[in-house]
């Protein structure tokens, strides 16, 4: 199905290198000292001393169990080697399951969020951890005061789990201003975390536990590099997660002479359409796998190749591609001849409930939003991130003070804020790209198994670009079998809607098993 979309692909995008330059690790690895200009080595300087971390003792109700645990709260020092000085301290929270058995046999899970600028709390509070922010069923928002209770499908259960802020997110922060911006970047992010998975393993003895990454939207990048990168150093991993998957930015940004988000996006905005009862009536009234079957074959074979000559298009070819495009979109043909056929997402997320004065979201676009006018081109915000952000900043902030007792008068940057220069996506030219990571690491790495979850109401990060991401790897078939997908109706964080949340437990725990089984 993919021919089509890969005639009119440039294969423009350089693939990251993600490997460490000289003189800029943190606390791993061998890197060349830095000179001086007379060609003397530096002297070293004095680290900052580590401040012990807050440990406690808790139960929570998982799976129909209470559950006897440890969280271990604190800071990890990133120091760089050459000089000896601390450049920046990396706030962790980790969970172990009391009574466990032999460390050697249980496995372990570092967990990132995205952003880049987004703290771990989202996947912290709404999927993995033993308490969630309280939401209501169907992932809306519940009325303040915001509530943390406990989380029957908590991952803890088959895993101990390592919550991850990075560099400029949560209480995380390079120590001083000038050192902030090697962290800020695709290649300093993978090197930064990288070095903190390797001190937390010697730290915390825990070489010998079957390893797992989990990353979510800009998290699933930084896995992606990091399951090759860690790989290099020793370190081989049996499963990766990659929830809401974008690790080739050509798949979703929107560009000129860039087609391929416009093709990829398209059956979630038949998603979307099919939610809010848009769609033309042969299609509103099937079953929505059915429907996004329909879509996916025209994105691939219709549209796809249209683009090709998209303004040489004959009368008849014009009519019936604008047609199918309306008729699956929820748009008005008028509305889809006046864009070219090019429907970007903001102009989507106000286009297609415009008669009602309603946006849709852009990260679950079940999420209605009241803009202040419905006249102009974009939505005024995003009621998707408007709804949860709230709920979880508050029980967060609520949690790691009382119940975690780490006490800090920092502001937790729960997403952005933190990151105080552009990021780098350490690109020459085309777009930034951990796909090739992921891939090496899998050919070098036969028995890592990798799991994808995808929200059809995802438009942040289209569960139809993931599909073609994770299609163009180059692998041999009997590494394909490795990798496993999962489709949720939900959105981007699919776990703040309750059924998917409790499917995305029952899939990662069968996951897990296949990843250590022997």
């Amino acid at each position: 199905m993919w021919k089509f979309i890969a005639l009119f692909i440039t294969i423009t995008m350089a693939a990251a290198s993600l490997t460490a330059q000289p003189g800029q690790r943190g606390g791993g690895g061998q890197p060349a000292q830095s000179p001086t200009p007379s060609g003397s080595p530096r002297a070293a300087e004095p680290r900052i001393p580590d401040e012990p971390p807050v440990v406690t003792k808790h139960s929570a109700r998982v799976g129909g169990k209470q559950l006897s645990y440890t969280v271990t709260t604190g800071y990890l020092p990133l120091n760089n080697e050459a000089t000896g000085q601390t450049e920046a301290k990396i706030f962790f929270m980790a969970y172990t399951l009391d009574n466990a058995g032999d460390q050697k046999q249980r496995p372990l899970m570092f967990s990132f969020n995205g952003g880049p600028g987004s703290a771990s709390v989202w996947l912290h509070l709404g999927a993995l951890g033993p308490k969630r922010a309280k939401m209501l069923d169907d992932g809306t928002m519940p009325p303040p005061p915001y509530e943390l209770v406990d989380n029957e499908d908590s991952w803890l259960d088959m895993t101990d789990l390592v919550f991850v802020d990075t560099v400029g997110t949560g209480y995380s922060r390079a120590t001083k201003p000038e050192f902030a911006s090697k962290f800020f970047s695709v290649n300093g992010d993978i090197r930064s975390v990288g070095d903190f998975i390797r001190l937390y393993l010697t730290r915390y003895e825990r070489w010998s536990s079957p390893l797992f990454l989990v990353g979510e939207s800009y998290g699933t990048t930084r896995v992606a590099g990091l399951s090759n990168h860690l790989f290099e150093r020793g370190i081989g991993l049996n499963g990766v997660a990659l929830v809401s998957m974008v690790t080739n930015f050509q798949s979703i940004r929107f560009a000129n002479n860039n087609d391929l988000p416009l093709v990829l996006i398209f059956p979630s905005y038949t998603a979307t359409a099919w939610y809010h009862k848009k769609l033309a009536p042969e299609y509103q009234n099937r079953p929505l796998r059915d429907v996004l079957k329909e879509a996916e074959n025209f994105a691939a074979n219709e549209l796809a190749p249209a683009f090709l000559r998209i303004d040489r298009l004959s009368d008849q070819e014009r009519e019936s591609l604008l047609s199918k495009f309306s008729a699956l979109s929820g748009l008005s043909r008028q509305f889809v001849e006046n864009q070219g056929f090019r429907v970007e997402l903001g102009e989507f997320n106000k286009e297609l409930l415009r008669d009602r004065k309603r946006s849709t979201g852009r990260l679950d676009s079940r999420f209605l939003g009241f803009d202040r006018d419905s006249g102009g081109d974009g939505v005024d915000f995003d009621p998707s991130m408007t709804a949860i952000r709230p709920p979880y900043t508050a029980t967060f902030n609520d949690y790691v003070r009382r119940q975690l007792g780490f006490k800090s008068d920092l502001e937790y940057y729960i997403l952005g804020g933190g990151i105080t220069s552009p990021w780098n996506y350490n690109i020459n030219h085309g777009y930034a790209d951990t796909t090739g990571a992921l891939s090496q690491a899998m050919r070098k790495n036969p028995y890592m198994k990798v799991f994808l979850a995808s929200g059809y109401y995802d438009l942040a990060t289209p569960y139809f670009a993931a599909d073609y991401t994770m299609s163009s790897m180059q692998l041999d078939q009997e590494l394909r079998k490795n990798i496993s997908t999962e489709y949720y109706e939900s959105g981007h964080m699919m776990y703040i809607e309750k059924a998917s949340l409790k499917k995305l437990k029952n899939d990662i725990t069968v996951f897990i098993r296949n990843a250590t089984a022997r």
